[in-house]
């Protein structure tokens, strides 16, 4: 029967090519329904912001299987450790308590300036100077984050296919803390990103976000916190983030994505996916294997609150 099969598939015309065929082009005739039906009533069909989008996921198909070499590649290149070198000697003459950094860590800066040994550097020292600042004991404890860890919005558990351990995130769960204020939700964020790369290992360094919008609405819309967010993600740990996941996206997210849009790099456009409701549990498990997939999407793993992970 195998052989078989394979002597069918191997026909140009058959009934399983055309299928695959019909599709594809299905899936690319309904994408710009699937953005406006998203974005209904907050723009316009032909708005910049619709355009943005639809170029952001062009960008991100083109390059899913750079994305996903990046991700596997545990190994550092000649050139790259001819520019940690230099990056080093830079780095070091400014801060000599930077001698304790594995190579790794400046890979990271420097692919996030493109190689670029002064301005990794830079990025590095501002890095340094901003963490011993922010997180003077090392670490944020959860006794720092109380009014954050009570709104139960974020989870860990799990790892994605190229080993990268995994978040889900419960943007309807996240109300603007007026209690702790930003500095608190900032906190919140430095703790969660640290629980996620204490998961990592030397080479392969980055996480998953799954960021799950059900009944996402506008007292959720906290833009101040989150422009925040994405300034310590971007600015502090840069080459972690490797791939969002936004799931339940409701049509009112769209006039919040078109402000925090201009703010995201475009290395960190080219790694966030819309993922449509129909395709859902599909989709995730094209990144995602069932066993490690929470059971809300489809999958058999059990959600684990971040302060528990």
């Amino acid at each position: 029967m195998e052989g078989k099969a394979e002597a069918v598939t191997m026909k140009p015309n058959n009934d399983e090519l055309l299928s695959k065929q019909i599709m594809r082009q299905e899936a690319a005739a309904t994408e710009k329904q699937e953005i406006q039906m998203q974005c209904d009533n907050t723009m316009k069909p032909n708005d910049d912001e619709l355009l943005s989008k639809q170029r952001m996921k062009q960008e991100a198909v083109a390059t899913e299987k750079e994305g996903i070499q990046m991700r596997c590649d545990d190994t550092i290149t000649d050139q790259e450790m001819n520019k940690i070198e230099l990056m080093r000697a830079l780095v070091e003459k400014q801060d000599p308590s930077s001698k304790e950094v594995d190579d790794y860590s400046l890979r990271r800066f420097l692919r996030a300036r493109d190689l670029d040994i002064e301005k990794s550097a830079a990025m590095f020292l501002k890095y340094l100077k901003w963490r011993q600042s922010f997180v003077q004991k090392g670490s944020i404890s959860v006794s720092e984050i109380p009014n954050e860890i009570a709104q139960n919005k974020m989870f860990m558990q799990g790892e994605d296919k190229q080993g990268c351990p995994i978040a889900v995130v419960f943007g309807g769960r996240h109300i603007q803390n007026k209690l702790g204020g930003v500095e608190e939700f900032k906190r919140f964020i430095v703790f969660a990103l640290d629980k996620l790369c204490a998961r990592t290992s030397p080479g392969r360094e980055k996480f998953t976000i799954i960021g799950d919008l059900q009944n996402f609405g506008y007292c959720n819309s906290d833009i101040r916190a989150y422009l925040a967010a994405l300034s310590i993600v971007q600015d502090c740990y840069p080459e972690r983030l490797g791939k969002v996941l936004l799931v339940h996206v409701p049509y009112i997210f769209c006039t919040l994505w078109k402000i925090l849009y201009p703010f995201i790099d475009n290395h960190t456009k080219k790694k966030i996916m819309f993922v449509e409701n129909k395709r859902l549990t599909a989709t995730l498990l094209q990144d995602i294997d069932e066993s490690q997939l929470p059971e809300t999407y489809g999958g058999k793993m059990q959600l684990v609150p971040i302060q528990d992970a």
